[in-house]
């Protein structure tokens, strides 16, 4: 068997070859044909570049460690492995399903998403795919779960509740797949996520899949694998999402009245706005609404049903604009989304990323506008620093902007509007 490290340098000269003249299809990752069959009956004929380097070491239980950008059939990559595991590993008993494959996401529209894909691919109705998440009442999902599942995707703190239930057990599980693994393992999840791993057998099969790794947590990641096969998929001249960013300079107390604008001049449709908090979203939309625009808020405190309900009309454009925090900014799938706003910029260039990639998707043409005030300057000037950008800042005439940009920080760290933890630990140990 090939090093890891020849193995990776393998891939990665695959990712950069024209992919025109390899012509694979499914029938090469060593899929089944029951397999091939529902993936053609999904009128998908060739594997996408994660997906042709991905599917083949997952069979083979090697450990994956896949980066890929946004939209570039990640779900499918682990789908498709996790299902013909379970074609290999039937269960013994009808009576009785235990766990062995677990989907971890981190929020409750990417754990429906997974589950609708892994359903589709259960060409087997003896193939039972449970999909669990908060923010509804737990009792059905105890219900379903009596007797076990073939594969789990859940939400890290539902999962928790169901265990403490004795709903379910995790001592059998032979497979795990982190879906936005970057997201689970930073600090909003990383007890939660510790807690669930402690219940996992040590020896497992486990696949990472994200479209960004931040330094951070490139470590984390690294702790959770076993030899694995690194996968970096490149979004290389020639097949990267076809997405016009543009960042305007305008003042904070305009920029309602500039996206009114920019809709209305645009003729748009469909609108994504990205806010920074959960009340912006409700202040924002409700000011849209007044100017005769149709937008509703999704953000994390709303029921789940009031969530699906506004995903719903949106995606169907009873709706025209979604407002919505970094909620939105991973796992949900708008087909021709045609623009995203930056009404607020996001916390960190990686944020980003996840951001503009929900427009531009399938090879569809989308824009991404970023609205860049005074104070948001300096930060702006990061993101597009760690993003390898380099955009004039435009001026809309009638919305020119008078604000001038805050003094610079004695400490010279710029994130956002609030100090960043390191910020803090050297004000307080005298080094700022």
């Amino acid at each position: 068997m090939d090093s890891p490290r020849v193995l990776q340098v393998k891939l990665t000269i695959f990712t950069k070859t024209n992919l025109q003249l390899i012509r694979l299809n499914f029938s090469d990752l060593n899929l089944s044909p029951a397999l091939q069959n529902t993936v053609a009956d999904m009128g998908l004929y060739a594997p996408t570049p994660i997906q042709a380097q991905a599917i083949s070491p997952a069979l083979q239980g090697r450990d994956v460690w896949a980066t890929a950008p946004t939209g570039s059939g990640k779900t499918l990559a682990f789908a498709l492995p996790l299902v013909q595991l379970h074609e290999l590993q039937p269960r013994k008993t009808n009576f009785r399903r235990p766990i062995r494959r677990l989907v971890l996401v981190p929020t409750r529209e990417l754990a429906v998403q997974v589950g609708d894909v892994l359903t589709h691919l259960s060409y087997k109705p003896g193939l039972k795919v449970a999909v669990v998440f908060g923010g509804v009442s737990i009792n059905p999902q105890m219900m379903d779960l009596r007797g076990g599942a073939d594969i789990v995707v859940a939400t890290p703190g539902r999962l928790l509740d169901l265990i403490d239930h004795n709903a379910v057990h995790l001592g059998e599980v032979q497979h795990l797949v982190l879906d936005e693994a970057d997201r689970l393992l930073d600090l909003g999840f990383a007890e939660e996520l510790q807690r669930v791993l402690a219940l996992l057998p040590p020896k497992r099969h486990t696949l990472l899949f994200s479209a960004t790794f931040a330094p951070e947590v490139e470590a984390l990641a690294a702790n959770l694998l076993l030899d694995p096969v690194r996968v970096t998929v490149e979004a290389f001249e020639g097949h990267k999402p076809d997405i016009t960013q543009r960042a305007i300079a305008v003042d904070d107390k305009k920029r309602t009245a500039l996206l009114r604008h920019l809709i209305a001049e645009h003729a748009w449709k469909q609108v994504l706005v990205f806010v920074a908090t959960r009340y912006a979203c409700e202040h924002v939309a409700n000011k849209l609404c007044k100017a005769g625009i149709h937008a509703v808020p999704f953000h994390g405190e709303m029921s789940q049903g009031a969530r699906q309900d506004v995903l719903r009309d949106f995606k169907t454009g009873l709706c025209h604009v979604m407002v919505t925090t970094d909620l939105a900014s991973r796992g949900i799938d708008i087909a021709m989304l045609p623009v995203v706003i930056n009404y607020d910029l996001p916390r960190s260039a990686t944020d980003y990323t996840h951001r503009i990639g929900r427009t531009g998707r399938a090879g569809a043409h989308g824009d991404a506008v970023s609205f860049v005030t005074a104070h948001a300057l300096a930060h702006w000037k990061l993101i597009q620093k760690r993003e390898s950008l380099s955009l004039d800042l435009d001026q809309v005439p009638g919305f020119e902007p008078v604000d001038e940009p805050p003094a610079p920080p004695g400490n010279g760290g710029v994130k956002g509007k609030r100090p960043s933890k390191k910020d803090k630990l050297r004000a307080a140990a005298g080094l700022g």
